[in-house]
């Protein structure tokens, strides 16, 4: 499976930003989905993930904030991102997997399928 992020900038607080995270090599439905991020000097932490369904999970710091999507005609997931903080900014990577349960939605390790990041910077 390959992964292509895009839709990372500059923005400024407040401001919103649409990623999009390309899957091919596999059959996009059966995948699970999820978004993870990280910035400079901290570990990579869980944004938001949506299951094979509709199921959509989210970090505490992102909830009511961002909006996980996908659309399985376009082998696309989306990452909407509303009312940035700069504490947002980090890289952001798309991540996929095939045997994710609830439980472990939050977990990297559990994602076999990574692409590359795309920068969101938000500036004060």
């Amino acid at each position: 499976v390959q992964l292509q992020a895009s839709g990372g900038g500059l923005v400024q607080a407040g401001g919103s930003l649409r990623l999009s995270c390309v899957a091919s090599g596999s059959t996009f439905s059966r995948l699970s989905m999820g978004w993870f991020r990280q910035a400079p000097g901290k570990e990579r932490e869980f944004v938001a993930a949506i299951h094979r369904g509709t199921s959509t999970y989210y970090s505490d710091s992102v909830k009511g904030r961002f909006t996980v999507s996908r659309d399985n005609a376009k082998n696309t997931q989306y990452l909407q991102m509303n009312s940035l903080k700069p504490e947002d900014t980090a890289l952001y990577y798309c991540a996929a997997g095939t045997t994710l349960i609830t439980s472990s939605i939050t977990n990297p390790q559990q994602y076999a399928y990574w692409g590359r990041g795309t920068q969101v910077t938000v500036s004060s």
